[in-house]
């Protein structure tokens, strides 16, 4: 190959072990020798469309072997991945590939697939229409991966080999992805986080059980019987496993084999982070924070520093430099909020197509998270919350994190998230929505009563609302602009004594 791919070690290893199994999805494993023929047939199906150099290829993806087999195929062809979830609407996979100019899609099963203007190429859906233009910030473009778009529209952010290269270096160097183990996959590869799991788990020659969606059950299951040594999750996703408790439960957390519990794309908190230790005594709870714009995985959070910082993220990954920003763009002394921003080799090219949006991601060379922050002693850093997110009430800046961490603390309390509303008399009014633990019934009253000694009142509540969940974005985090928009709309009340 004349550039760097993300596919050369991949395919390094199936040469070398090709009857080890790479892919497993509830049936036969696909065996790494497998992947690289399957991954050539779809490269030599691209070539005969007239894939052109560095070509955006929509590839459809949930969570299946033939997913990551179309990855590498579209990279050895010389192609951008642009992963497309099948499940969604003709709508969002038409915004998806106007603003990519795809006109190749990777493996069929996307609603468009049969649209007028289209034809099937085998493993390919083909567009009648001529390749898009060369694009400059798609020279050596691994990835093109679109954000949640929960602030506004989706962007798409470009990779390049290089720098995501760079990054799963960095992050092996952490964690230790070992040849022949196995890694549970629950993280939907349309975004980062589930992307790099699959990846380092490939290039060390492990092997990667997918499930196409979260579920309980089946993730207890696969933990106890199949001897994952590493999950990936997100916090929703733990709430929901500790709220159902499944009898399969207890023996997933005694499994001698689960070394990590890899978490991340929203805040843990500590109570969170103690109830999963308490259900996985043997495997080390590793929070990771990091942003699509910058490869992911900026910092760390290993178990000994969550005993003497908790509910902090912990420090940089290697290659990564930050600064804690105040207002003005200097640096805020140690201790001071301000906004975290990010230096790193590891950065995206750019968003694709929106050179303004790009240079304003940075200052002074430093990316901006647009989360708050603080540097505490031994250069730990903690979060208090998103710029856009805090909450501007009588005057006063509160943290949701900070609130949504008091009253997590409470035993009869799943989950908490807190947003601001507006109100033409404060600004902003404080609501917190409760997720109760099964069978428990926490009353407003009693949870104030218990914040009251932890909060000042003025972070105190306005209303306190109840709810089965919290309410999840697409990507299947927990969302506060849903909740927001949930409570300018009235479909949620405060109790009657509210």
């Amino acid at each position: 190959m004349s550039r760097p791919s993300l596919a050369e070690p991949i395919l390094a290893r199936c040469r070398t072990a090709p009857d080890a199994p790479a892919l497993a999805a509830g049936g036969r494993p696909l065996a790494y020798g497998a992947l690289e023929t399957a991954s050539e047939s779809l490269a030599a199906a691209l070539r005969n469309a007239g894939i052109t150099p560095n070509e955006p290829v929509a590839v459809a993806v949930s969570n299946r072997p033939s997913d990551l087999v179309a990855f590498l195929g579209v990279w050895r062809a010389g192609g951008v991945v642009v992963p497309v979830h099948r499940a969604n609407p003709e709508a969002v996979v038409r915004e998806l590939l106007d603003a990519t100019g795809a006109r190749l899609v990777a493996h069929m099963g996307l609603r468009l697939a049969a649209g007028p203007g289209w034809r099937d190429a085998g493993d390919l859906a083909v567009a009648g229409r001529a390749a898009p233009p060369a694009r400059a910030i798609l020279d050596g473009a691994a990835l093109v991966v679109f954000t949640s778009g929960s602030t506004g529209r989706p962007k798409g952010v470009v990779l390049s080999h290089r720098a995501l290269a760079g990054k799963l270096a960095a992050i092996d160097s952490l964690l230790r992805f070992g040849e022949g183990e196995r890694t549970l996959l629950v993280l939907n590869i349309t975004f980062s986080f589930g992307i790099w799991v699959s990846l380092l788990t490939l290039r060390n020659g492990g092997t990667l059980l997918m499930h196409e969606k979260f579920a309980p059950q089946p993730f207890c299951a696969a933990l106890a019987e199949r001897g994952v040594a590493r999950a990936a999750v997100v916090p929703t996703m733990m709430r929901a496993l500790l709220a159902d408790a499944p009898p399969a439960l207890a023996a997933a957390g005694g499994s001698a084999a689960l070394r990590q519990i890899l978490i991340g794309g929203e805040s843990l908190g500590r109570a969170l982070a103690d109830a999963i230790g308490a259900r996985f005594p043997h495997a080390a709870l590793i929070d990771i924070y990091g942003l699509t714009e910058t490869a992911t995985s900026d910092f760390f959070l290993f178990p000994e520093d969550r005993a003497r910082h908790p509910g902090c993220i912990g420090r940089p990954s290697p290659g990564v430099a930050f600064r804690i920003a105040s207002a003005d763009g200097a640096e805020a002394p140690r201790g001071e909020v301000g906004e975290l921003q990010i230096r790193t080799p590891y950065a995206m090219s750019g968003y694709l197509d929106q050179p303004e949006l790009t240079a304003a991601a940075y200052r002074d060379g430093w990316f901006r998270t647009g989360d708050m922050g603080c540097t505490r002693d031994g250069g730990v850093v903690e979060l208090v919350g998103r710029a856009k997110e805090l909450i501007a009430r009588g005057g006063n800046k509160i943290s949701p994190l900070e609130l949504e961490q008091v009253f997590a603390a409470h035993p009869d309390v799943a989950a908490a998230m807190a947003v601001g509303a507006a109100d033409p008399a404060l600004g902003e009014r404080i609501h917190l929505l409760i997720v109760p633990k099964p069978a428990c019934a926490p009353s407003a009253a009693a949870l104030r009563e218990f914040a009251a000694p932890r909060l000042p009142k003025y972070k105190m509540p306005d209303a306190i609302h109840f709810a089965q969940a919290l309410p999840l974005g697409r990507t299947g985090k927990a969302d506060r602009g849903a909740l927001r928009r949930m409570i300018e709309a009235g479909e949620l009340t405060p109790p009657a004594a509210e």
